[in-house]
This record gives structure tokens, C-alpha cells and sequence, in this order.
């Protein structure tokens, strides 16, 4: 069997189901903000308080996970669909995945930090 590096998951199945799996998530997150800007009156002590409860920072931190497990599949697939070129298409795979983790880690340090 061959194992491919590039590929988040064991195989398409697997793919397939941490894509949908963390589009759901994501859409949670967004219903969740959304829902949170529609009730409430805005200001910056507000979103302060709203981003210091545990449960916003957990969810934010799944959302950012599962952005990253989506992108990475989502990278992939269309990456080894549209760039033939070998090492271009590693390059920008290297990179593009690079920039999906320094924003989950950038998000970590953010929403830890209040």
C-alpha cells in the first residue's frame, strides 16, 4: 500500500469525513459568533468578556483546529489536481500549510493571552 505524505488523513474516506466533520465545526463557530453580534451591544469590554469565557476559547480553539485539518485537505486535493510540477507543488504545499499553522498558533497565543 501506498502511503501518501501530503494527505491529512489515511485514506479518501477518512479525508472525506474529517472535511465534512470540520466544515461543521466551523459553521457551529460561525452560527455561534453570529449569534453572539446579533444579541448583544458591541463595544470592547464586551468582546473582551465574551472572549475570556473558557467555552469561547475552547470553541475558538476547535475552529481554529478544524480550519486547519480543512485547509490541509482542501490544500491537497487541489494542489495535486491543478500543479503537475512536482517540487511547485510541494512548495506551495510546504508554504500554504506552513501559514494555516502559524495561524493556529498565532490564534493560540491571542486567545490564551485575555
Amino acid at each position: 500500500m501506498v502511503n501518501v505524505v501530503g494527505s491529512f488523513g489515511r485514506n479518501g474516506v477518512h479525508d472525506y469525513v474529517l472535511t465534512r466533520a470540520s466544515a461543521i465545526i466551523i459553521l457551529a463557530y460561525v452560527l455561534y459568533l453570529v449569534g453572539f453580534v446579533t444579541f448583544a451591544d458591541i463595544d470592547y469590554f464586551t468582546w473582551v468578556d465574551f472572549f475570556s469565557l473558557t467555552l469561547t476559547k475552547v470553541f475558538t480553539l476547535f475552529a481554529l483546529i478544524a480550519m486547519l485539518v480543512h485547509s490541509w485537505i482542501g490544500l491537497w486535493q487541489v494542489l495535486t489536481d491543478y500543479v503537475k510540477n512536482a517540487l511547485l507543488r510541494a512548495a506551495l504545499q510546504f508554504l500554504l500549510t506552513s501559514t494555516a499553522f502559524v495561524y493556529v498558533i498565532f490564534g493560540f497565543v491571542i486567545l490564551w493571552g485575555v
